[in-house]
């Protein structure tokens, strides 16, 4: 019988052995505080590749320094920050895997800055957060030229794909959200047009058979929120401007209304899935896909190409050879080094 998790995948020019991701997830590392990687996530990064992983998402890694969720993230706002990620890059490629990095700005979502920045001055409620500073029009065009910066930055250090992370309330998610955006200027008029400017700004920067993903929230929660088919209709934009394949989660606007985000495996794949057919491109599921059968039977069933494993593979590294064992029953994704334990 054959196994369509463990069946390789051509994204573009970018060849995948399988179609387990891993998803971006921050490590808030107070180590990195200039927001450098460092041997924690050289160890962190390298140990999902060895563990069989298609394709690894480093965590969400900022254009600009006060753009970071805290002060302990991830930047690429400097060519110094090349290096280090480029050590991680060549590590995992020389065990066989495929790397990307997710780039982002968190926008209001902002926590350690004085002054965060927004499409407009609307707070993120709870008390972490503090009243943004609405963006100029001028200033809108400087921050789409430091998400080029970021993602000319990450393809010289040597990545196989890039993500821009359009989901969870940060700032392209903010332009794009009408409970979000109440600018009067271009960028409120139409709510894709920031995002789209961010794609083809960076599309600029990569190799033309290089894929860029897109990660979009399919659904807010909050009352009023946006719902599938705005996302359906932005998807639409966004794949003019250039996405090859869209990683799609929910929420992360503000605290969920009527409408709650579902608390089981593979809730989040019907959304997934109504952007695949919606778009006609490759999409990446999330959300609790821990249980190898599950995974297997979202892409059996074409409901996604892909499946991204968060909290299941920070507990576990070796996730997708686990899933081997469990799937087909067979020793080869082992490390010839580890065989003897199995």
């Amino acid at each position: 019988m054959s196994h369509k998790l463990f069946s390789s995948y051509d994204l573009k020019g970018l060849h995948l052995n399988n179609r387990i991701v891993m998803a971006p997830m921050c490590q808030y590392s107070v180590t990195a505080k200039d927001g450098k990687p460092n041997e924690w996530h050289y160890v962190h990064y390298l140990s999902r590749a060895i563990g069989g992983t298609g394709l690894i998402i480093m965590e969400m890694t900022d254009i600009d320094p006060n753009g970071r969720i805290t002060d302990f993230d991830l930047g690429l706002w400097s060519d110094e920050h090349i290096p280090a990620f480029a050590k991680i890059i060549d590590g995992v490629h020389a065990h066989n895997g495929k790397i990307g990095i997710q780039i982002a700005h968190a926008g209001r979502k902002s926590e350690d800055v004085p002054l965060p920045i927004a499409p407009s001055a609307i707070k993120f409620p709870g008390a972490l957060y503090k009243m943004p500073r609405a963006l100029t029009t001028v200033e809108v065009q400087d921050v789409v030229r430091k998400f080029a910066d970021a993602a000319r930055r990450a393809v010289k250090a040597g990545v196989d794909t890039i993500e821009l992370h359009g989901a969870h309330g940060y700032l392209i998610h903010q332009f794009q959200s009408p409970l979000t955006n109440k600018r009067d200027d271009v960028y409120g008029q139409d709510l894709a047009r920031f995002g789209v400017e961010v794609i083809q700004a960076v599309k600029k920067e990569m190799p033309a058979d290089m894929p860029l993903i897109f990660r979009i929230s399919a659904v807010e929660y909050v009352d009023g929120g946006y719902d599938i088919q705005h996302a359906i209709e932005l998807s639409k934009a966004y794949q003019a401007a250039g996405v090859d394949a869209f990683h799609v989660s929910t929420g992360g606007e503000g605290p969920a209304g009527k409408r709650k985000p579902g608390n089981y495996p593979g809730y989040q794949v019907p959304f997934a899935y109504q952007i695949r057919e919606a778009v006609n491109l490759p999409v990446i599921a999330v959300g609790m896909l821990e249980d190898p059968n599950l995974t297997e039977s979202v892409i059996s069933r074409q409901e996604a190409d892909f499946v991204a494993i968060g909290r299941g593979m920070l507990r576990d590294p070796y996730w997708a050879t686990h899933a081997a064992i469990t799937l087909l029953n067979e020793l080869n994704n082992i490390p010839k080094q580890y065989r003897d334990a199995y």
